[in-house]
């Protein structure tokens, strides 16, 4: 009987001291900028004040998750810690081939598009990417937005 307590207490300090190591997408865990851009916050929110902006490939380090955001340590400055997006970060380091990736290809991609796919939908079809070309190009500014959220009694944007 004591040799099954022994043993039953080691099976249970070996069990604790596993879920005690970080998890492969916890605290610790290293996360790579996915997008262009990305804006390191102050604090998780749309509406917080940017500290650094993050480009793609950029390293960092987990330290905790909050609904879609992710706090993080960056390793270029690893006293500095914000928060980015969850949705602008990737478990794997996106690599270029051995071209160079233009700002307008990773963009298409980051819509599920090539450049090839997006010029045969244009070709083949008879839709008018005219406006969402343009769109694209609109940029609003943060103040702007928080008002029009703000006049429209609209939700916070977080």
């Amino acid at each position: 009987m004591k040799n099954y307590i022994c043993l039953l207490a080691a099976v249970f300090i070996g069990i604790s001291g596993l879920s005690a190591q970080t998890t492969p997408g916890g605290r610790g865990s290293i996360r790579y900028v996915a997008v262009k851009s990305a804006a390191l916050k102050s604090s998780g929110g749309f509406f917080a004040k940017t500290v650094q902006e993050l480009v793609l490939g950029d390293t960092l380090t987990v330290v905790s998750e909050k609904g879609n955001w992710t706090e993080v340590r960056t390793s270029a400055s690893p006293s500095r810690t914000g928060w980015v997006s969850s949705a602008s970060l990737s478990a794997k380091r996106i690599l270029a081939s051995n071209r160079a990736v233009s700002a307008n290809e990773l963009a298409l991609a980051g819509k599920g598009f090539s450049a090839e796919l997006e010029t045969a939908y244009r070709d083949g079809s008879k839709l008018d990417f005219s406006v969402i070309d343009k769109s694209e190009k609109e940029n609003v500014s943060g103040n702007d937005l928080l008002l029009f959220l703000t006049e429209g009694h609209l939700s916070g944007g977080n």
